[in-house]
């Protein structure tokens, strides 16, 4: 009897240590094994992927090719520049392919695609083998542990946890890989239909990188940044196996940090270094197994002689919160990324809402734009002019860096949802889709979520002052004074809030508080944009309206909120925004009504105009 023909499928493992499904594959001893990447359409068009995180990706990919090549020089990551639905069937028949092996995903597009990917080889002949290796757990078990029902509490997930067992140890990683067989193409490769490009904005040249399947040069090289024709990253952080265990060691040899961390302790003003681990990016694309981290952490936890810290703000808490989110989204699917339709998520009329697809019920690219306030709003925060030096410190370090401390996230998130701008957290999350090096859909969503709280967390009431939060961990500014350099002269008594300070102070600082941020000098000065608002007024005003969408209790899947009738029960005062923009209400109410109808879901500005 012939031995195996495997191809191992690498996605979001890009790693050799603690590898289940590749260790599986190896317990084959197989003929040959083939290390493929698939270069799917999906990441490359349909998603939002900044410069920084493509960098990431392609640094972890090129640290595997390499530690591949270590143990076998004859093999690599034979990156194919195909989608995996075209391309796989017939790689399945050109090589003669008896198994298929990868990593378990439960993200929604990837149990999709992994459905018709298992279908696919059914029809081949392929035996389909998986193995968990993302998550401590199966999320599909934590689910089924859970009553069935997505996990929106540790309580709850750790309970499950403890159901289904011990987290395994993990695995070394493996000292031999076989050689690939025979690289023939024999077949047309098939270029992706382009309806639309997510990532155009952050292309200064077309996308080269389907021109040929196995690269320009034949073989099967990661593809460039220039290929991909985006614009270089900015962020100094880099991605790759080799540098995230390096990263971990040093880590876990301080002891007392790796004992006592407690998340909510740390500063989220601090930087080169950062107060945490900054390991989130290499969990994301799997350059670190999860099961490594939280052992390497829980080993220093139990020898401790003095008093370790717990779940949730120790380190294994964290990954217990991500357990948390990959559930949830496994039980939820697509649903749990919107809150139209989704059960658990609780409605409130945020303005610049999601468009509906009538079809599938699912968000689309569009949102609707109910208030040109708003959408002003919205992009003064997504690029760090809001005139809250805070909120735009943390927003440029996210879009030059890619990453952000969770407190600082936490802020930024409130301000632009209850405590602020009152705008849907969908908006925020399609900006940190674009811009976060460790994006990842489940934590994203679910962190999102927990800040506007409409699920997981729902203390509205308890809200990130863009002044006075800050004030506590950095009271000289040296943060914004780093991401906001045009205030780098300012008085420390008036860096969170440079419009008190005097014009003539002003002048001495080089920089005058003027204007929308839409213009960027004044002469011999610099500007920096005035408030978008009154933030003690604004977050007033959001409270009375969160308060008022808890006493109603809609969720995202209530009848009401799918047939529109939900508006009857709002009334003018219960909207942050008012009756101001009634031009643009009326500019728009044609488009805007012709969507209600179509999706069944319209904004309370809605009811504002028709008893206007």
């Amino acid at each position: 009897m012939s031995k195996p023909r495997v191809i191992y499928w690498f996605r979001t493992d890009l790693r050799l240590h603690d590898s289940p499904a590749l260790k599986v594959a190896l317990d084959l001893e197989p003929e040959c094994l083939y290390p493929i990447w698939t270069w799917d359409p999906h990441y490359v068009y349909n998603a939002r992927v900044g410069p920084n995180r493509w960098q990431y990706l392609l640094d972890c990919q090129n640290d595997l090719s390499s530690s591949i090549s270590k143990l076998n020089p004859r093999s690599k990551l034979f990156l194919m520049r195909e989608g995996p639905t075209t391309l796989l069937p017939k790689l399945f028949n050109s090589w003669k392919i008896t198994h298929l092996v990868y990593e378990k995903d439960t993200d929604a597009y990837a149990r999709q695609r992994d459905i018709e990917i298992a279908k696919l080889a059914h029809e081949a002949g392929v035996e389909v083998v998986t193995r968990v290796g993302r998550t401590l757990w199966d999320s599909d078990r934590l689910v089924e542990k859970n009553g069935g029902k997505a996990t929106m509490t540790q309580k709850q997930t750790i309970a499950a946890g403890d159901k289904i067992g011990n987290i395994p140890r993990p695995i070394p990683a493996p000292k031999f890989l076989p050689d690939p067989g025979e690289l023939n193409l024999d077949f047309e490769s098939q270029k992706p239909d382009i309806d639309a490009d997510l990532n155009a904005p952050h292309r200064s040249s077309s996308d080269k990188s389907y021109a040929k399947i196995a690269g320009p040069n034949g073989d099967f090289a990661i593809p460039t940044m220039e290929e991909l024709g985006l614009t270089p990253a900015t962020t100094p952080h880099r991605g790759g196996e080799t540098i995230a265990l390096k990263t971990l060691a040093a880590i876990i040899k301080d002891e007392k940090y790796t004992a006592t961390f407690e998340k909510p302790n740390t500063a989220p003003t601090a930087f080169e270094p950062q107060a945490t681990t900054l390991l989130s990016p290499h969990l994301h694309f799997g350059s670190l197994s999860c099961r490594e981290f939280y052992w390497r952490v829980q080993d220093v936890v139990d020898n401790y002689k003095g008093k370790a810290s717990q779940p949730p703000t120790s380190l294994t808490g964290q990954l217990l919160f991500r357990e948390m989110y990959f559930a949830a989204h496994a039980k939820l699917g697509f649903s749990f990324e919107q809150t139209y339709g989704n059960p658990e998520c609780k409605f409130i009329p945020w303005h610049l809402p999601s468009k509906i697809d009538p079809k599938s019920g699912l968000k689309t690219r569009e949102y609707i734009v109910d208030s040109a306030q708003a959408d002003e709003w919205l992009n003064r925060w997504k690029y760090g002019r809001t005139g809250f030096p805070w909120i735009d410190a943390v927003m440029r370090q996210l879009r030059q860096e890619g990453w952000i401390h969770h407190l600082a996230r936490h802020a930024v998130a409130c301000f632009l949802t209850r405590g602020g701008c009152y705008i849907d957290w969908e908006r925020g999350l399609e900006v940190f889709e674009e811009w976060l090096i460790d994006h990842e859909p489940a934590c994203n969503v679910g962190n999102w979520q927990w800040l506007s709280c409409t699920a997981f967390f729902t203390q509205f009431f308890r809200c990130y002052s863009p002044i006075a939060f800050p004030q506590k961990w950095d009271r000289e500014g040296k943060f914004v004074r780093r991401y906001v350099p045009e205030l780098v002269h300012y008085p420390a008594k008036y860096i969170y809030e440079p419009w008190k300070a005097p014009i003539a102070d002003q002048k001495k600082a080089g920089c005058l508080v003027k204007g929308d941020g839409s213009e960027f000098e004044d002469g011999q000065l610099k500007l920096y944009p005035k408030p978008m608002f009154d933030f003690n007024e604004r977050k007033d005003l959001c409270m009375k309206g969160m308060k008022k969408a808890y006493s109603v209790g809609l969720r995202g899947n209530d009848p009401k909120v799918i047939d529109g009738s939900w508006s009857a029960l709002f009334s003018d005062g219960d909207h942050p925004l008012g009756r101001v923009e009634q031009k643009t209400r009326v500019d728009v109410d044609e488009k805007v009504g012709r969507d209600r109808k179509r999706r069944g879901q319209g904004t309370l500005d809605n009811v504002i105009t028709k008893k206007e």
